[in-house]
Protein backbone atom coordinates (compact mmCIF):
# COMPACT_ATOMS: atom_id res chain seq x y z
CA UNK A 1 0.00 0.00 0.00
CA UNK A 2 1.31 3.44 -0.94
CA UNK A 3 1.26 5.77 2.05
CA UNK A 4 1.24 9.55 1.93
CA UNK A 5 4.13 11.73 2.95
CA UNK A 6 2.45 12.72 6.21
CA UNK A 7 1.91 9.10 7.24
CA UNK A 8 5.46 8.11 6.33
CA UNK A 9 6.79 10.97 8.44
CA UNK A 10 4.65 9.77 11.37
CA UNK A 11 5.95 6.21 11.03
CA UNK A 12 9.52 7.46 11.24
CA UNK A 13 8.80 8.79 14.73
CA UNK A 14 7.92 5.32 16.04
CA UNK A 15 10.65 2.83 16.94
CA UNK A 16 9.13 -0.43 15.70
CA UNK A 17 11.53 -2.48 17.82
CA UNK A 18 10.64 -0.71 21.05
CA UNK A 19 7.90 -1.38 23.58
CA UNK A 20 7.12 1.98 25.13
CA UNK A 21 6.23 2.83 28.71
CA UNK A 22 2.57 3.95 28.82
CA UNK A 23 3.27 7.69 29.37
CA UNK A 24 5.72 7.73 26.47
CA UNK A 25 3.30 5.82 24.25
CA UNK A 26 0.45 8.23 24.96
CA UNK A 27 2.66 11.25 24.25
CA UNK A 28 3.79 9.67 20.99
CA UNK A 29 0.38 8.53 19.76
CA UNK A 30 -0.88 12.12 19.94
CA UNK A 31 2.07 13.26 17.82
CA UNK A 32 1.68 10.61 15.10
CA UNK A 33 -2.03 11.16 14.43
CA UNK A 34 -2.29 12.25 10.79
CA UNK A 35 -6.01 13.01 10.57
CA UNK A 36 -7.28 16.53 9.98
CA UNK A 37 -10.13 15.79 12.41
CA UNK A 38 -10.01 14.85 16.09
CA UNK A 39 -9.26 11.15 15.73
CA UNK A 40 -10.05 8.42 18.21
CA UNK A 41 -7.29 6.69 20.16
CA UNK A 42 -7.86 2.93 20.27
CA UNK A 43 -6.42 0.26 22.52
CA UNK A 44 -5.49 -3.02 20.84
CA UNK A 45 -4.74 -6.08 22.97
CA UNK A 46 -3.83 -9.59 21.82
CA UNK A 47 -4.94 -12.14 24.39
CA UNK A 48 -3.94 -15.73 25.00
CA UNK A 49 -7.46 -17.10 24.62
CA UNK A 50 -9.38 -19.16 22.09
CA UNK A 51 -12.85 -17.57 21.80
CA UNK A 52 -14.21 -20.72 20.15
CA UNK A 53 -14.49 -22.12 23.69
CA UNK A 54 -17.15 -20.69 25.97
CA UNK A 55 -14.81 -20.60 28.96
CA UNK A 56 -12.27 -18.47 27.06
CA UNK A 57 -14.52 -15.64 25.86
CA UNK A 58 -13.73 -12.19 27.16
CA UNK A 59 -16.24 -9.39 27.40
CA UNK A 60 -17.23 -6.69 29.83
CA UNK A 61 -17.63 -2.97 30.39
CA UNK A 62 -15.52 -0.13 31.74
CA UNK A 63 -16.45 3.43 32.63
CA UNK A 64 -13.69 5.67 31.30
CA UNK A 65 -12.96 8.47 33.82
CA UNK A 66 -12.37 11.06 31.09
CA UNK A 67 -15.21 9.81 28.89
CA UNK A 68 -14.95 8.80 25.25
CA UNK A 69 -15.09 12.23 23.64
CA UNK A 70 -17.92 11.26 21.36
CA UNK A 71 -21.69 11.61 21.48
CA UNK A 72 -23.32 8.21 21.86
CA UNK A 73 -26.79 7.61 20.42
CA UNK A 74 -28.70 5.54 22.97
CA UNK A 75 -31.74 3.43 22.16
CA UNK A 76 -33.84 2.00 25.00
CA UNK A 77 -36.38 -0.79 24.70
CA UNK A 78 -38.83 -0.01 27.49
CA UNK A 79 -42.50 0.50 28.23
CA UNK A 80 -44.53 2.28 30.90
CA UNK A 81 -42.66 3.93 33.75
CA UNK A 82 -39.31 2.65 32.48
CA UNK A 83 -39.92 4.32 29.11
CA UNK A 84 -40.76 7.63 30.77
CA UNK A 85 -37.63 7.30 32.91
CA UNK A 86 -35.52 6.68 29.80
CA UNK A 87 -36.95 9.74 28.05
CA UNK A 88 -36.32 11.93 31.09
CA UNK A 89 -32.74 10.62 31.31
CA UNK A 90 -32.07 11.74 27.75
CA UNK A 91 -32.24 8.54 25.69
CA UNK A 92 -32.27 9.29 21.96
CA UNK A 93 -34.85 6.62 21.09
CA UNK A 94 -37.36 4.93 23.38
CA UNK A 95 -39.94 2.31 22.47
CA UNK A 96 -40.63 -1.39 22.07
CA UNK A 97 -42.39 -3.05 19.14
CA UNK A 98 -42.21 0.15 17.09
CA UNK A 99 -38.43 0.21 17.37
CA UNK A 100 -38.19 -3.52 16.70
CA UNK A 101 -40.08 -3.07 13.41
CA UNK A 102 -37.79 -0.23 12.34
CA UNK A 103 -34.72 -2.33 13.12
CA UNK A 104 -36.10 -5.32 11.21
CA UNK A 105 -36.56 -2.94 8.30
CA UNK A 106 -32.87 -2.07 8.31
CA UNK A 107 -32.69 1.00 10.56
CA UNK A 108 -29.63 0.97 12.83
CA UNK A 109 -28.85 4.63 13.53
CA UNK A 110 -27.81 4.15 17.16
CA UNK A 111 -24.64 3.17 19.03
CA UNK A 112 -25.90 1.42 22.17
CA UNK A 113 -29.12 -0.46 22.89
CA UNK A 114 -30.50 -0.96 26.38
CA UNK A 115 -33.48 -3.11 27.32
CA UNK A 116 -35.54 -3.79 30.40
CA UNK A 117 -35.89 -7.48 31.32
CA UNK A 118 -39.54 -7.38 30.24
CA UNK A 119 -38.90 -6.04 26.75
CA UNK A 120 -35.90 -8.35 26.42
CA UNK A 121 -38.26 -11.31 26.72
CA UNK A 122 -41.15 -9.96 24.68
CA UNK A 123 -39.51 -7.83 22.00
CA UNK A 124 -35.73 -7.80 21.81
CA UNK A 125 -35.01 -11.55 21.79
CA UNK A 126 -36.23 -11.84 18.19
CA UNK A 127 -33.69 -9.23 17.01
CA UNK A 128 -30.61 -11.31 17.78
CA UNK A 129 -29.76 -12.07 14.15
CA UNK A 130 -29.81 -8.36 13.32
CA UNK A 131 -28.25 -6.82 16.42
CA UNK A 132 -25.90 -9.63 17.47
CA UNK A 133 -23.42 -9.50 14.56
CA UNK A 134 -23.17 -5.72 14.98
CA UNK A 135 -22.45 -5.87 18.70
CA UNK A 136 -25.70 -4.07 19.52
CA UNK A 137 -27.68 -6.87 21.16
CA UNK A 138 -28.52 -6.08 24.79
CA UNK A 139 -27.35 -8.70 27.28
CA UNK A 140 -26.93 -9.00 31.05
CA UNK A 141 -23.21 -9.71 30.62
CA UNK A 142 -22.63 -6.33 28.99
CA UNK A 143 -24.93 -4.64 31.55
CA UNK A 144 -27.28 -3.48 28.80
CA UNK A 145 -30.26 -5.38 30.17
CA UNK A 146 -31.24 -3.32 33.19
CA UNK A 147 -33.99 -2.43 35.60
CA UNK A 148 -32.38 0.98 36.23
CA UNK A 149 -32.35 2.65 32.83
CA UNK A 150 -31.53 6.08 34.24
CA UNK A 151 -28.29 4.92 35.86
CA UNK A 152 -27.34 2.98 32.74
CA UNK A 153 -27.92 6.00 30.50
CA UNK A 154 -25.95 8.22 32.88
CA UNK A 155 -23.00 5.79 32.86
CA UNK A 156 -22.97 5.58 29.08
CA UNK A 157 -23.00 9.36 28.78
CA UNK A 158 -20.10 9.55 31.24
CA UNK A 159 -18.01 7.08 29.26
CA UNK A 160 -19.11 3.48 29.69
CA UNK A 161 -17.58 1.33 26.95
CA UNK A 162 -18.21 -2.31 26.12
CA UNK A 163 -15.37 -4.59 25.06
CA UNK A 164 -15.35 -8.11 23.65
CA UNK A 165 -12.71 -10.40 22.22
CA UNK A 166 -12.93 -11.07 18.49
CA UNK A 167 -12.52 -14.42 16.73
CA UNK A 168 -8.75 -14.02 16.60
CA UNK A 169 -8.40 -13.40 20.33
CA UNK A 170 -7.98 -9.61 20.04
CA UNK A 171 -9.72 -6.68 21.67
CA UNK A 172 -10.06 -3.32 19.91
CA UNK A 173 -11.68 -0.57 21.97
CA UNK A 174 -11.66 3.27 22.04
CA UNK A 175 -10.07 5.02 25.02
CA UNK A 176 -10.56 8.67 24.05
CA UNK A 177 -9.67 11.31 21.51
CA UNK A 178 -6.34 12.63 20.23
CA UNK A 179 -7.31 16.04 21.65
CA UNK A 180 -7.49 14.64 25.20
CA UNK A 181 -4.78 15.66 27.66
CA UNK A 182 -2.13 12.99 28.15
CA UNK A 183 -3.25 12.36 31.72
CA UNK A 184 -6.82 11.82 30.55
CA UNK A 185 -5.72 9.21 28.03
CA UNK A 186 -3.49 7.53 30.61
CA UNK A 187 -6.35 7.30 33.10
CA UNK A 188 -8.68 5.89 30.47
CA UNK A 189 -5.98 3.45 29.32
CA UNK A 190 -5.35 2.26 32.90
CA UNK A 191 -9.06 1.81 33.54
CA UNK A 192 -9.66 -0.18 30.37
CA UNK A 193 -6.62 -2.44 30.77
CA UNK A 194 -7.62 -3.15 34.37
CA UNK A 195 -11.17 -4.06 33.28
CA UNK A 196 -9.86 -6.42 30.59
CA UNK A 197 -7.41 -8.01 33.04
CA UNK A 198 -10.20 -8.55 35.56
CA UNK A 199 -12.33 -10.15 32.84
CA UNK A 200 -9.82 -13.00 32.42
CA UNK A 201 -11.95 -16.10 31.77
CA UNK A 202 -11.61 -19.31 33.74
CA UNK A 203 -10.39 -21.24 30.71
CA UNK A 204 -7.48 -18.91 29.91
CA UNK A 205 -4.16 -20.69 30.36
CA UNK A 206 -0.61 -19.37 30.32
CA UNK A 207 0.14 -15.80 29.30
CA UNK A 208 -3.20 -13.98 29.23
CA UNK A 209 -2.04 -10.65 27.74
CA UNK A 210 0.28 -11.21 24.78
CA UNK A 211 0.64 -7.67 23.43
CA UNK A 212 -0.69 -4.15 23.97
CA UNK A 213 -0.70 -1.23 21.54
CA UNK A 214 -2.48 2.08 21.05
CA UNK A 215 -3.16 3.83 17.76
CA UNK A 216 -4.96 6.89 16.42
CA UNK A 217 -7.72 6.65 13.82
CA UNK A 218 -5.17 7.63 11.18
CA UNK A 219 -1.54 6.99 12.00
CA UNK A 220 0.82 4.21 13.08
CA UNK A 221 0.35 2.10 16.19
CA UNK A 222 2.62 2.32 19.21
CA UNK A 223 3.47 -0.85 21.14
CA UNK A 224 3.47 -0.77 24.93
CA UNK A 225 5.57 -2.72 27.39
CA UNK A 226 3.07 -5.32 28.60
CA UNK A 227 4.28 -5.45 32.19
CA UNK A 228 4.19 -1.65 32.54
CA UNK A 229 0.74 -1.51 30.92
CA UNK A 230 -0.67 -4.11 33.32
CA UNK A 231 0.77 -2.23 36.32
CA UNK A 232 -0.57 1.14 35.18
CA UNK A 233 -2.80 2.84 37.76
CA UNK A 234 -5.18 5.77 37.21
CA UNK A 235 -4.07 8.98 38.87
CA UNK A 236 -6.25 10.95 41.25
CA UNK A 237 -6.23 13.98 38.95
Amino acid sequence: MNRGKKYRAAVEQVDREREYAPPDAVELVKKVSTSSFDGTVELHMRLGVDPRHDDQRVRGVAVLPAGTGRKVRILVFAEGDAAREAEEAGADYVGAEDLAKRIQGGWLDFDVALATPETMRTTVSKLGKVLGPRGLMPSPRSETVTTDVKSSIDEIRKGRVQFAVDRAGNIHVPIGKVSFEENQLLNNLATMIDAIARAKPSGAKGNYVRSVAIAPTMGPSVRLDVSSALNLQPSAA
